[in-house]
């Protein structure tokens, strides 16, 4: 049941549950539209798998960068096993109904994963500026103790600028309507759920996204900045091309990221008589497009992977 207290100046009401979305105006091919959904998770859930299995039994993946790719691996797991009961209990079962504190959880984990994959994205942009400008003192800067500490400092970074949304949301008394416009719990989708002044939330939102994701990206630029200086100063073209090449599969996985998530923040803030259809098709490409594709660009652009994989399918066949 909902909770509402009553207090002198009115009364405070949170519901019990929210509804999601499915796709808007497709309800009748939810069926259909599952199939491509289930390939994506599929294919997300055992490129990840595989990455990681890759880096832990291959002795010469065990260097900086293929640990980044590891973080990376894991941090795409998690934002699709965190999305797939709610889509996929939609598209099949049509299961709408999400409790209150399960949906501030899932909007929680959604964000912290969301936000440790922007992390990840910018150390392994440190991890190619070194490699590209610095190679002599690579080994004695990425160190497995240095990557050990980055990654320790991305998952605390994460989990204590996003631990005050919840809060401040469960303070929140909200309107009757509890229909949310995704399959999954997006904190500007509940924020504007609320029937109270939203100022601190979206001002908290702003200024988080800002100083991490924000700042992320611009490092992310200015680090290939750098490392375009760098690739110029060498004698030939082929040795530009050669070194550049390196970077191509993080430059994707920068790209999927980062246009998807930026879209869809800049819809709820501001896109107000945007169509709900292109709302939702921006967030499924957030959430499940990133990580169905990173395995399959690493796996392509990385002949170390590549070499591994296949050495691995030849022992089992």
């Amino acid at each position: 049941m909902a909770i509402v207290k009553s207090f002198a100046n009115g009364s405070f009401y949170q519901p019990s549950a929210f509804l999601m979305m499915g796709i808007p105006g497709l309800e009748a091919l939810h069926h259909w539209i599952s199939i491509p959904f289930c390939a994506l998770y599929f294919i997300a859930l055992l490129g990840n798998c595989m990455i990681l299995f890759i880096i832990k039994k291959t002795q010469s993946l065990h260097e900086p960068m293929y640990y980044l790719l590891s973080m990376l691996a894991v941090a795409d797991l998690g934002l699709a096993l965190c999305t797939l009961p709610t889509t996929l209990g939609i598209f099949w079962f049509n299961i709408r109904r999400i409790g209150f504190d399960a949906c501030l959880a899932q909007m929680y984990f959604i964000h912290i994963l969301s936000l440790i994959e922007s992390s990840v994205l910018l150390a392994m942009a440190f991890d190619r500026f070194i490699a590209i400008s610095h190679p002599l003192r690579y080994p004695s800067i990425l160190t497995k103790m240095t990557v050990i500490k980055i990654g320790l400092a991305i998952i605390l970074r994460s989990m204590l600028s996003l631990l005050p949304v919840p809060f401040l949301l469960k303070r929140l008394t909200y309107c009757k309507k509890t229909e949310l416009s995704h399959s999954f719990c997006f904190h500007p989708d509940i924020m504007n759920l609320a029937c109270a002044d939203i100022k601190v939330n979206i001002f908290y939102g702003m200024i988080i996204l800002l100083s991490t994701v924000g700042m992320d990206f611009i490092f992310i630029v200015l680090s290939y900045a750098l490392i375009v200086k760098t690739v110029i100063s060498l004698a030939t073209k082929d040795e530009c091309l050669k070194t550049l090449n390196t970077c191509v599969s993080h430059i994707c996985a920068v790209l999927i990221f980062f246009i998807p998530m930026i879209g869809l923040s800049m819809i709820h803030r501001f896109g107000k008589n945007i169509p709900p259809l292109v709302n939702t098709l921006v967030a499924y490409t957030y959430l499940i497009i990133p990580p169905a594709l990173n395995p399959i660009i690493y796996s392509i652009k990385s002949s170390h992977i590549r070499g591994a994989l296949l050495r691995a399918l030849r022992r089992k066949s």
